[in-house]
């Protein structure tokens, strides 16, 4: 899988940001601590900018940028043979065809190295009435099935459904996750305390009040 597979199996715009949102707050449920999280959602990451990210604390990220301009996706594997870090920067054709409304993302310091280099082996876009998901003109590696590291980033991206994630979930934080609280969350209905409960039982939605602003998600509370 490379970011042309991902690009045409990625759900829509209004979609892929409810779904980040709900993994975001399935994670602040299960892991109290944010830097034990993988996902993690941000309203507020600019005046007109909503981002979602992903970081699994071995080198492994993205990050999805949401705006009325569309959405940019940056991921970055480091196991990746296209890392820039192989190749003396980003692989060719991986951001030269990113659209000016985006290039800021591409430039963004929070996505490059301490030297300005993206920290990038796949990008997609999707501009505000596109049809489809977008990726560069790349010629990839002869004899790699992950060149990009697509598949290993975005796996529960192109699969969004709550068995998806609770496999990631019980694997990951070696847990029973509850599957209809799950399903509860994905499709973004209020969050109770029994939800809560069924996920964490040591957790209170006073406790997920900033995460949940964090993510724009609604409790019975509101």
């Amino acid at each position: 899988m490379t970011a042309h597979d991902v690009a045409r199996l990625l759900p829509g715009v209004p979609m892929l940001r409810d779904l980040c949102r709900s993994m975001a707050v399935l994670e602040a449920i299960l892991s109290p601590e944010w830097a034990s999280r993988y996902h993690s959602f941000d309203a507020g990451w600019s005046p007109r900018e909503e981002m979602a990210s992903m970081r699994n604390g071995s080198g492994d990220e993205y990050s999805i940028v949401f705006s009325a301009a569309g959405a940019y996706i940056r991921g970055f594997d480091h196991e990746a043979v296209m890392s820039p870090y192989n190749n003396d920067g980003p692989w060719p054709g991986v951001l030269d065809s990113v659209p000016d409304i985006f290039r800021h993302c591409v430039e963004e310091p929070a996505f490059c190295d301490e030297d300005g280099m993206p920290i990038v082996t796949a990008c997609l876009w999707r501009e505000a009435g596109d049809d489809r998901w977008r990726a560069g003109e790349i010629e990839y590696p002869d004899g790699e099935s992950d060149p990009d590291g697509a598949a290993h980033l975005f796996g529960l991206l192109v699969d969004p459904s709550a068995e998806a994630f609770r496999w990631f979930a019980e694997d990951y934080y070696e847990v029973p996750v509850d599957l209809d609280a799950v399903r509860h969350v994905h499709a973004l209905r209020p969050l109770t305390q029994t939800v809560v409960t069924a996920l964490n039982a040591d957790l209170t939605l006073k406790d997920l009040a900033e995460d949940l602003a964090a993510s724009r998600y609604p409790s019975a509370a509101d």
